[in-house]
């Protein structure tokens, strides 16, 4: 039996840039790894216009309770008229959201400066107008 639980705390960073939350996650989302996460997401996106940016590009594994926490996050965020993307390149996790008929379901970018900049850029043109 494994008795590393250090396994059981996904492992993430968490930044605010130019107001959208940006969270890298690393290593697996899995059963072990799926409800603390979805604790801390739940979380960033309890209030009012939630802008959160998962960062997936580390991610090494990615079940189907994994799955569950990105749509229920995605629920959370659209609930609250907020914007939830994600950003990842591996071919294989485009692959797993695809065999899940959820590959339309999000809006997925392959790298996080594009973005941020495009988040950057809709705030700094909002400001110009008011």
């Amino acid at each position: 039996m494994d008795t590393n639980h250090a396994r059981l705390v996904p492992c993430h960073t968490e930044r605010v840039v130019g107001g959208t939350t940006v969270v890298e996650v690393r290593g697996e989302i899995d059963i072990f790894t799926a409800t603390p996460l979805m604790a801390r997401l739940d979380h960033l996106t309890a209030g009012v216009h939630p802008d959160l940016v998962l960062d997936l590009r580390p991610v090494t594994f990615i079940d189907c309770s994994g799955l569950r926490v990105l749509c229920r996050t995605r629920n959370r965020v659209l609930a609250r008229q907020g914007r939830v993307r994600l950003v990842g390149d591996s071919h294989r996790f485009l692959r797993i959201l695809s065999a899940a008929c959820l590959a339309g379901v999000f809006e997925i970018h392959p790298d996080l400066p594009a973005v941020l900049f495009g988040a950057v850029r809709q705030d700094e043109a909002s400001a110009a107008a008011g």
